[in-house]
């Protein structure tokens, strides 16, 4: 038996004080909230109407495309989220409801989609990295007039961007894996089919 505040013992706090064989309700709340905060940033490949694979984006917003309407679900996950009233499966792969046209031109010019270009891999080292863990370089330095651009910024991890510094790759000995290009829709293509070796569901969409 525990004791109370005056040394009495009591069943109570018996209770409270004796370790149980289950984690802290906090805990288990804790652990519920981050795998699904872990299931909506799960990628979902998109669909056009025509049923054209045109991007991935996040369950999150993969989910909300579809309570507006916008799209639908053609292949789900087992998983669902649950609302305040409702469950909803998660999707897997959805379908935008209108077409919409896609211009033959790059993506915008950003960290984001430099890291995705790059699939999270340091261009010196070969080693990949979540993304808080990475940086980006410029190949030529800014203080020689290198530019912020497609074919001069690269993912760097901060071992080898403070190993290159101020200098070009071949004054610091270092070798980029590739030759940094623009992200075009030809190379979001290639990234969707290597996500999709994950997903059994996506591959009828993009193997053909």
């Amino acid at each position: 038996m525990a004791a109370d505040s005056r040394g009495a013992h009591t069943p109570e706090a018996a209770r409270v004080a004796a370790p149980g064989s289950e984690a802290p309700a906090g805990s288990r709340i804790h652990n519920s909230i981050s795998r699904r905060a872990s299931l909506m940033q799960e990628p979902v490949l998109v669909l056009n109407a025509t049923y054209e694979p045109i991007n991935v984006t996040a369950v999150r917003r993969a989910m909300v495309l579809m309570l507006k309407g916008v799209a639908q679900a053609e292949e789900l996950h087992n998983a669902e989220v649950h609302s305040a009233t409702h469950a909803h499966q998660v999707p897997s792969v959805i379908r935008l409801l209108a077409y919409r046209h896609i211009p033959q031109q790059s993506r915008a010019l950003s960290r984001k989609n430099i890291l995705l270009r790059d699939r999270n891999t340091c261009q010196f080292c070969g080693r990949v990295f979540p993304s808080s863990e990475l940086t980006l370089d410029h190949v030529l330095p800014r203080s020689r007039g290198g530019r912020s651009s497609w074919e001069n910024l690269v993912a760097c991890c901060y071992h080898c961007n403070n190993t290159k510094g101020d200098r070009t790759p071949e004054e610091a000995g270092l070798k980029l894996a590739r030759k940094p290009r623009p992200f075009t829709l030809h190379t979001s293509r290639q990234l969707m089919r290597l996500i999709g070796h994950r997903d059994d569901r996506w591959r009828k969409y993009l193997f053909y």
